[in-house]
């Protein structure tokens, strides 16, 4: 198989994995003390069992004294109980503090997501690296995820082979007797080449498995697609809101069917099903083997030692259990190595997000807090262009919001004006050219604080299954009697007194069964009834009504020149009759403004731009 990932280094993968290490140790403390325990006893409990067996054997091919036979039993029974108890707890530990990782692992991707500059949120090559992270996760948990497993196998591994030592020692120290025949056993040179098939079996068997392993790594590519396809089409016909198109026009059997047979990632036909039939099962079962024989050739010397007269009957069951831990222990020990290297590429991922560095100046100067709400706005010569691309969006934008005023942005779809809200609410800086807040470059006023003057209500806007007083509030705790005017003001008062448990009625039913469903109309009222509660002297409605049927259009407009009041407010709509009541309109067209003054002046000039567009709707409505 094409091997589609580079491969690195033990030490690039290391250091990687030291990192990922460290992210956990940050996030979840008790992650590595659970694991580190419940390792070290999961590994040394099998030697104890083999130490105190071995002494049983003895004493019943030896003596057979009942009082030592008795006090090795109980001794045995004993530390076997306190080893399986102490294991069980430790493993619960260890599994809870897992648990609790893995939800701080997801907490560690959404808070970098939120510290992440919106330019970098809004490109595609952000969206597909996160994408990328949480598919590598789904099909095999590559990635940090991973990390925590290596660390307990590396720490069980190493303790098997400490333990496999201390116990297997002696073996190779052991004389056999002058009289039985077999004195080459006693030459330094006959341990020597034990130890060393001991340690080629030990090299040997993980690399053959490590080997098989990297045609996972190699379909991570095709695996992330037929995991990005299934996720899609496997479940559309879940999808509540495709209900209707689905068996209008048969998705489910005419495309997401199609899709699906052609992406066979996951059936007995797929490639890595294939591999898995050929070299990877073969390298695997080579692994095995390389295994088997090693324990036939530990049992072939323990055996003859002991014939030989080395040692008792009870050391043969020690050093052939202790040998095979130990052999386990090396093996599991380089597996472990070879899954580290093997999971660096997919750590580099994760760390090319993680380390995506925030561009965008956070200033230091405070907001002016004015109790006339007197703030003055004004682009000068503002371009701009998106991310990785070389089209303008804006050019040469040059406009002043008079104070209180209303402005309506119109323009064909393209034109730019959602760039133009987005720079205002600097979501981002322009390419050219600076927009001042009270003659101030906004660059210059500490972000967070610039973000509070304005509310918004994007075209695309979302709300939360929750309560619809949190809904409007953005907060559990709220102005109860606050919320229920903000919703009033926004035309939303019937509705709100039909619903079963007023503002704590739960919207959706994605928690609970006793949700409300909103339709399109009632979540845009909704919405906007959010942006009035936060109170910020600039609202800003991106096609606040475009839900919303021409009667209730007609209601909110009626009422949003008394819900503004003294703010200052920015409209885009397609609806230019919903801008008639506005002090100025800015025309839009091809990222510039074309076009500049009230209603009535735009329609007196013939063949301009407002004027096309106001009479090529007008025709489909009467006055």
């Amino acid at each position: 198989m094409e091997n589609k990932e580079k491969k690195l280094g033990y030490m690039a993968a290391w250091k990687l994995n030291l990192r990922a290490w460290g992210i956990w140790q940050k996030l979840c403390p008790q992650v590595f003390a659970s694991t580190l325990l419940a390792s070290v006893v999961t590994a040394v409990t099998p030697y104890v069992t083999i130490f105190l067996s071995a002494r049983i054997i003895d004493e019943l091919s030896g003596e057979r004294r009942p009082d030592q036979l008795l006090r090795w039993v109980v001794l045995t029974l004993a530390c076997t109980a306190a080893c399986a108890l102490l294991q069980g707890v430790l493993t619960r530990w260890a599994n809870y503090a897992r648990d609790c990782a893995g939800q701080l692992g997801d907490q560690l991707y959404m808070d970098k997501m939120m510290a992440l500059d919106y330019a970098d949120v809004d490109r595609q090559a952000v969206f597909d690296l996160y994408s990328q992270i949480r598919q590598n996760e789904s099909w095999a948990g590559w990635g940090i995820r991973n990390t925590i497993s290596y660390f307990e196998s590396f720490v069980t591994a190493v303790v098997q082979i400490l333990g496999g030592a201390g116990l297997s020692v002696s073996l190779f120290l052991s004389p056999v007797s002058a009289g039985s025949g077999l004195p080459f056993l006693n030459h330094p040179l006959c341990a020597a080449a034990m130890i060393c098939l001991l340690l080629l079996a030990a090299v040997v068997s993980p690399m053959l498995s490590n080997r098989g392993d990297q045609y996972w790594v190699s379909y991570a590519e095709e695996a992330r697609l037929g995991n990005r396809l299934f996720s899609f089409y496997g479940f559309l016909s879940q999808d509540k809101s495709r209900a209707a198109d689905i068996r209008i026009y048969q998705q489910q059997e005419n495309i997401c069917g199609p899709y699906l047979a052609q992406e066979n990632g996951f059936s007995p036909s797929s490639s890595i099903a294939r591999c898995a039939r050929g070299p990877m099962g073969l390298l695997n079962a080579l692994s095995q083997c390389v295994t088997v024989v090693l324990t036939g050739l530990v049992y072939v010397f323990v055996c003859l030692k002991a014939w030989a007269g080395a040692f008792g009957v009870g050391s043969v069951t020690q050093y052939v259990g202790a040998i095979t831990q130990l052999f386990r222990g090396l093996s599991a020990l380089l597996e472990t190595m070879g899954n580290i290297r093997a999971n660096g590429t997919f750590l580099e991922t994760n760390f090319e997000y993680l380390d995506i560095p925030n561009r965008m100046y956070q200033g230091s100067l405070t907001t002016e807090k004015r109790a006339d709400r007197k703030y003055e706005v004004e682009f000068r010569d503002v371009s701009f262009r998106y991310p990785d691309t070389d089209q303008w969006a804006l050019r040469h934008v040059s406009i002043r919001f008079r104070v209180g005023s209303r402005l309506a942005v119109v323009g064909r779809n393209g034109s730019g004006k959602t760039t133009f809200i987005k720079l205002l609410c600097r979501l981002y800086d322009p390419t050219e050219g600076e927009i001042l807040l009270n003659g101030i470059d906004i660059r210059k006023y500490r972000y967070d604080d610039y973000m509070r003057i304005f509310s918004v209500v994007f075209q695309d806007f979302r709300l939360l299954a929750l309560p619809l007083g949190e809904n409007v509030a953005g907060a559990a705790e709220y102005d109860r009697a606050r919320a229920e005017k903000c919703l009033k003001d926004a035309g939303f008062g019937g509705r709100l007194s039909s619903m079963p448990q007023g503002l704590d009625t739960w919207l959706y039913k994605d928690l609970t069964e006793d949700g409300v469903d909103i339709s399109g109309g009632e979540a845009q009222k909704i919405a906007i009834a959010r942006a009035l509660y936060k109170d910020a002297p600039f609202l800003i409605l991106d096609e606040p009504t475009a839900a919303l049927d021409p009667v209730a259009e007609a209601e909110i407009y009626a009422k949003l020149n008394d819900i503004v009041e003294d703010r200052t407010a920015v409209y885009i709509s397609h609806r230019l009759s919903s801008c008639k009541f506005c002090d100025e309109i800015a025309v839009f067209e091809d990222g510039r403004i074309v076009q500049q003054g009230s209603h009535e002046a735009l329609l007196a000039e013939e063949g301009g731009a407002y004027a096309t567009l106001w009479h090529a709707q007008a025709q489909y409505y009467n006055e």
